[in-house]
Order: C-alpha cells, then sequence, then structure tokens
C-alpha cells in the first residue's frame, strides 16, 4: 500500500492551479514527496487540450469579456471541457510506477473511484463505450483529461457537484455533439455539499489504487519536500 496526501486547495483560477501542478509534478518526479491527490473548485474556464478544435467553442470573446470567462491551452488529452465553480477538481500527482505501466487501466481506475464515489451518493453512473469519462445514462457528469510523463500523472477529473450547466452551452464539451451534461444536484433534486462529495472522492480514490490517504492543508505542502527543494511548492 502506497502513501497518498490529499490537500483540497480551495478555489483557484485554472492557472495557479496550473502551475501549482507543474512544481508538485516535479517534486514527485525527484522521489521528494509521496503521490498527491489535488482537490480545487476552478472560477470559470474552458481549457482546451491538445486535440482540442477550436470551433468547438462557441462563445464569441466579447462573451467570454463579459462573463470574466478565461480560456486556457492546455497539454492533457482530449477537447474543450468548462470548469467552474460547483465543480469538483481533481489532480492527481500520482507515480504509476508504483502501481502499473498501462495508461488505459489508470484511465478506468479514475472512472471507477467516481463510479463507487457516485454510487454511495446514491446515483447509478458507469461508463461509455466510446467515450472516456462518467455518465448517468446519456449525460456525463464527470470529464477525464491526463497527461503521464515518466509514469507520473498530472490533469485528472472535473465532476459536476452544483454546477451551472448553462456554461456547456457555450461549447461542443470534449468534441461530443450529440450527448448532454448532468450534475450531482441535478439527478439528486436536492443540494449537495462539494466538501462532502470532495471526501468521498477522495476515500474512493485511495481505495481503487490501494493507497493510504492522509489529508494535508495546503500550507504544508512545501514541508513535504526535503531542505534542497524547499521553495520549490508554492
Amino acid at each position: 500500500m502506497t502513501d497518498m496526501f490529499v490537500c483540497d486547495i480551495g478555489r483557484t483560477r485554472y492557472a495557479d492551479a496550473w502551475q501549482l501542478q507543474q512544481q508538485i509534478f516535479v517534486a514527485r518526479s525527484a522521489q521528494h514527496i509521496p503521490d498527491i491527490l489535488l482537490l480545487t473548485e476552478h472560477e470559470h474556464v474552458f481549457t482546451l487540450g491538445k486535440t482540442a478544435d477550436k470551433n468547438h467553442l462557441l462563445a464569441t470573446t466579447d462573451e467570454l469579456t463579459a462573463r470574466s470567462i478565461d480560456t486556457f491551452d492546455v497539454d492533457r488529452g482530449g477537447d474543450i471541457t468548462y470548469h467552474g465553480p460547483g465543480q469538483l477538481v481533481g489532480y492527481p500527482i500520482i507515480d504509476l510506477s508504483s502501481h502499473y505501466h498501462d495508461t488505459h487501466r489508470y484511465l478506468r481506475d479514475v472512472e471507477e473511484a467516481l463510479i463507487i464515489a457516485l454510487a454511495d451518493l446514491g446515483i447509478t453512473a458507469g461508463r461509455h463505450p466510446d467515450f472516456t469519462g462518467v455518465w448517468v445514462g446519456d449525460e456525463k457528469i464527470a470529464a477525464i483529461g491526463v497527461k503521464i510523463s515518466r509514469w507520473i500523472t498530472m490533469h485528472g477529473f472535473a465532476l459536476n457537484v452544483s454546477t451551472d450547466l448553462s456554461l456547456f452551452d457555450r461549447i461542443i464539451p470534449c468534441g461530443i455533439f450529440h450527448k448532454g451534461v448532468t450534475s450531482i444536484e441535478k439527478v439528486l433534486g436536492r443540494p449537495v455539499a462539494l466538501s462532502d462529495v470532495a471526501h468521498i472522492v477522495a476515500h474512493r480514490f485511495s481505495e481503487v489504487f490501494h493507497s493510504k490517504s492522509q489529508w494535508i492543508p495546503r500550507e504544508e505542502l512545501e514541508g513535504l519536500a526535503p531542505s534542497k527543494s524547499r521553495g520549490i511548492l508554492i
């Protein structure tokens, strides 16, 4: 069983969380820190993966400015997606060498953790035979996009909890024209606290990856690195 630290870094702008991911990746690659699952809730942003079609961004520049929506090109796989308030975003930065060398299995395991967590909340979710992610019927409830370098993972998943689903109307989510999106609150028909979902997801994630999880505050991230690497995390 491996160690995994879980850290909720609160609501963030995408650029700040992306910088933090990169810094943790360097420290994890150097074996200065254990596996980490970062949890956050982003300000409004559309992110475009390496294979994104920019025509799938339907919002105009003026609209993006008026609604304070950032856009960000990232090096994960996949097309375009939305992140924003009411959505639980998870960035696992883990060394797959401690588990297996299998990218497809990793994607299926991330899906599995979310499927089990949703079951804990009373939602029957599953996979789609043609698309990565987690689905309730024909509606996607969680998107997944990752990057793996030297078997260290980056990027991760976005689970709609109380997300304003109308924002997905301004893109073609993940390049999928003919499917919808949904959220935990839409399915259950009642409010659900993001923090409650975060704890359930973190628990199930550590189970699926056979890890012993420990929650840590953000201010302890820098202290995880040895003295020669102090300052690498912010």
